[in-house]
């Protein structure tokens, strides 16, 4: 009895707050952890810290690997501080702390980003690089990508996709529009978007089948918003605008060539006329559009280097298409109508000297 009786006691002490006489300090914890000490050095694992600031050029490049970051706010600003030194080494006629084709592989995936924010400042950066410095190769890889966020199932990133393909086509509209693919598989995706009927890609006339293909319809795309589809078609519209003067007008320098208007300024003069229909032939291979001795074409994967030759694949295989959706779109009046009419005016100017069998 007694030992019980000291225990409930010493429990009674235990919960008992002690009093405490005045002018003493409070008692330390049992874990009180004496901070007292002054340290003289601090060691931090797996960091250095140095008086000299890196360089801009170190600095760029940190930047340019956290493209690949988790989180959607760094991917974001790394994007917004790299658009930032691109737009002041531009501004102030210095080369910039990285070469575009080191640049321009780091965005390829951002392309396709899940985030809003991210891509549109993508596309900020995008503006901000020179266009001149990108060579053929980087603008066909880029065009893959572009293409696959075209057809992508959200539609907010098709709608970033068009976007880029319209810068690609304002920097460089000549190298999308003769790259390989870079003809045939954008104009059809572009012409699919807008729910008009394209031919099945094994009745190309340009594959050599000759059986004249089978014209089939594709569902049209949404593009999310509830009454956005009037603008996504004129933005649509647009884009198309774009793409076929690039690959159907003639160049700048063609069309000051006295080769481009032989009857106001040839310097043969009259009674001479067409001459340059009997002349040396300008490009390589002129009859290599009849494929005579070669294999089947793979029209989508072919590289299209001459208007001429786009001019043609045109004609035989989407012509009748186009043609027939713009009546639709020019039918619909307002914004739409106005847009289809660009298009028809940019694709009459485009194939005003072409014939089928000329």
């Amino acid at each position: 009895m007694g030992s019980s009786a000291k225990r409930k006691k010493e429990k009674k002490k235990d919960f008992q707050k002690p009093k405490l006489k005045v002018g003493k300090a409070r008692p330390k914890a049992a874990n009180a952890t004496d901070t007292s000490f002054r340290a003289k050095s601090i060691v931090l694992n797996q960091q250095s810290i140095h008086s000299a600031a890196p360089t801009s050029n170190a600095q760029f490049e940190h930047t340019l690997s956290l493209l690949s970051s988790k989180s959607d706010t760094q991917r974001r600003d790394a994007l917004s501080y790299l658009t930032t030194s691109t737009s002041a080494a531009f501004a102030a006629g210095q080369p910039l702390p990285q070469p575009v084709s080191i640049i321009l592989p780091r965005l390829h995936s951002l392309l396709l980003d899940g985030s809003t924010p991210v891509r549109q400042q993508l596309l900020k950066l995008l503006a901000a690089l020179p266009g001149a410095e990108i060579s053929s190769h980087e603008i066909e890889q880029l065009l893959l990508y572009v293409r696959a966020g075209m057809t992508h199932l959200a539609a907010d990133i098709r709608t970033s996709s068009l976007e880029a393909l319209d810068w690609l086509v304002a920097v460089q509209g000549e190298v999308v529009v003769s790259c390989a693919g870079g003809w045939v598989k954008t104009l059809r995706i572009l012409l699919g978007l807008l729910a008009w009927k394209v031919p099945s890609k094994p009745g190309d006339n340009s594959s050599g089948s000759g059986d004249g293909g089978k014209w089939t319809s594709v569902p049209k795309a949404t593009f999310g918003k509830v009454g956005g589809e009037a603008k996504m078609q004129i933005k649509l519209l647009n884009s198309l605008a774009l793409f076929l003067r690039a690959g159907l007008a003639a160049p700048a320098a063609q069309q000051n060539s006295p080769r481009y208007h032989p009857d106001h300024a040839a310097p043969w003069g009259f009674p001479l006329r067409h001459t340059e229909c009997h002349m040396l032939p300008t490009r390589s291979n002129p009859f290599g559009h009849l494929n005579l001795f070669g294999a089947p074409r793979d029209a989508e994967s072919e590289m299209f280097e001459d208007r001429e030759d786009r001019q043609r694949w045109y004609a035989e295989n989407v012509g009748e298409a186009v043609e027939a959706g713009l009546e639709g779109a020019r039918k619909e009046a307002g914004e739409v109508g106005r847009a289809a009419a660009g298009v028809k005016k940019v694709v009459a100017e485009g194939m005003k000297e072409f014939t089928l069998d000329g």
